[in-house]
């Protein structure tokens, strides 16, 4: 029996985000070695900001701001053109890419002391510290190249319907980042070489990696790759046409983030602490699910924006129908477990109850604001999807421009709990003005099935919230919390019964939705693609 397009997509999410969660995991493990190796000093600092150098540009030359440009134009070129011509098109853009990064890079690494000067000019008046900044900074430039090779390959693999290979390609770049260092910290060390210096190599062979570990997959599809250099083609020059106005979009967030981290200094010591711990913590599940949804999303939009205009809305419905049904019960669970779960990961050492409450408080306020980040990441895949990037890139500048005139009015009234407060307001106002548009441009989005969906899926949730508080509530009267053990029971105990609840409560409120994603769901670990 053939598998339905819902059944699909659904499975095609869970794929993604089992792809997500074992490189996630993996980067934990990184995070670990590199702070069991290095501790914190000046070694570290160098390679911080060194390694932020490449890893900003990333943000304008690869990941989603290259998927949202490249996919819907591959797509349409998959659909409407012979496979030759298509994978011409797909080596066209790999070479230009490849040329510019290589470009990019060179002048990176021979004009590295100016651009740590320009990006830490603090570390000028330290030789040593500059110097070890330089060194790492042109060993992690070529991360670029190879990170931006590895968007490109996951853009075609989505497209073509494959998600876990990409999904999980992180992870080659986390276990090359922790086990270079790993091995060549004593023979560095042994050389009178700073042994930060694997922790360099490791990011860049990490990355190279990355692209490497989808090329098996590539292939599997016929791609093979040939040089191209026609800058003539309409199709390439669309692609880059579109790219500005996504990499404009993702500037505007990064404003807003150093403008947030600028106006948090002024409050109380500590303010940057709680917010920035709060935000790592529910950037799991907003990464996780949000990603995943959108992603997918991007590449199933783009295929039916070819088709009929009602096989769009059937999609988009669907889509939103996961957003909710999957980001609902995590975000209001984690609301209910703000305490327990800020206890779990961070109470520890010097981090003090009061810190624990007052992340979070900030915890709290961040997850209300899950579910409108996915639903606003799902709408701009159908903008993209229809090859419109402007118009998420003019929402995002709005929104950024309401976060900071928000918390400017609110930090003297409620101090640091105004930032993740404006954040879930602004991402709510950004979805808002993104659907409007969407539904004004398709003539309609089958509004009223996903706000019933939403609403059924927020009451289950509340419902689940209250369940998992209460079971919290009554370990923490039974058990002692001293031990670590015993914080992870809570937090599973609670969370698991949650979901369990959430899971009910929606099959009593009729919501099907909820029964169709768990099938599909667990169908996706069965089938990896």
């Amino acid at each position: 029996m053939p598998e339905s397009t819902d059944s699909r997509f659904t499975r095609r999410v869970g794929l993604f985000t089992i792809g997500t969660l074992v490189s996630r995991l993996l980067g934990l493990v990184r995070e670990s070695v590199f702070a069991y190796l290095f501790g914190a000093g000046m070694a570290t600092d160098a390679f911080n900001v060194a390694f932020r150098i490449p890893n900003f540009l990333r943000d304008v030359f690869a990941e989603s701001a290259l998927s949202a440009a490249f996919v819907p134009a591959f797509v349409d070129s998959l659909n409407r053109e012979d496979r030759q011509r298509t994978w011409r098109f797909a080596s066209s853009i790999a070479t230009v890419l490849g040329l510019a990064l290589l470009l990019i890079v060179v002048l990176g690494i021979i004009f590295a002391p100016q651009v740590v000067r320009v990006v830490a000019l603090g570390f000028a008046d330290e030789p040593a510290k500059f110097n070890l900044t330089v060194a790492l900074t042109r060993i992690m430039f070529p991360f670029l190249l190879f990170v931006a090779l590895a968007a490109w390959a996951m853009g075609i693999l989505n497209a073509c319907g494959t998600f876990f290979t990409p999904a999980v390609a992180p992870a080659a770049f986390n276990i090359f980042s922790a086990l270079v260092p790993l091995l060549a910290y004593g023979w560095l060390r042994s050389r009178g070489v700073n042994p930060i210096a694997g922790m360099a190599w490791g990011v860049t062979i990490g990355a190279l990696a990355q692209f490497l570990i989808q090329l098996p997959a590539l292939a599997a599809h016929g791609f093979r790759f040939r040089p191209v250099l026609d800058l003539k083609d309409e199709r390439l020059r669309r692609v880059f046409t579109r790219w500005t106005p996504v990499v404009l979009g993702f500037a505007s967030w990064q404003v807003s983030a150093l403008v947030n981290t600028f106006l948090l200094a002024f409050l109380p010591e500590g303010s940057v602490t709680w917010v920035n711990y709060a935000y790592r913590i529910q950037h799991l599940p907003a990464g996780l699910f949000g990603a995943a949804i959108g992603t997918v999303a991007l590449a199933e939009f783009s295929h039916a924006a070819t088709a009929a205009a009602a096989s769009v809305r059937q999609r988009f419905r669907h889509a939103m129908g996961l957003v909710s049904v999957l980001t609902l019960p995590a975000a209001m669970i984690l609301v209910a477990l703000a305490v327990p779960v800020v206890r779990l990961v961070y109470q520890h050492g010097r981090f003090t109850t009061m810190d624990t409450a007052f992340t979070a408080q900030a915890l709290a306020l961040y997850s209300l604001g899950i579910w409108a980040a996915a639903a606003a990441r799902n709408c701009a895949a159908g903008f993209f999807s229809l090859g419109d990037t402007r118009t998420p890139a003019l929402a995002a500048a709005g929104s950024v421009a309401l976060n900071i005139a928000l918390n400017l009015l609110l930090m003297r009234r409620i101090g640091f709990l105004s930032f993740p407060l404006v954040t879930s307001l602004t991402q709510l106002a950004y979805f808002a003005v993104l659907f409007g548009l969407l539904r004004r441009r398709t003539g309609g989005l089958e509004g009223r099935a996903v706000v019933s969906v939403a609403v059924r899926a927020l009451v289950a949730a509340l419902v689940a919230a209250a369940g998992a508080l209460l079971v919290a509530l009554g370990f923490e009267n039974l058990f002692s919390l001293r031990p670590l053990w015993s914080r992870l029971l809570q937090v599973t105990l609670a969370g698991g019964l949650g979901l369990i609840i959430f899971y009910l409560t929606a099959l009593a409120l009729h919501l099907d939705e909820v029964r169709a994603a768990f099938r599909d769901l667990i169908h996706s670990g069965k089938t990896p693609a």
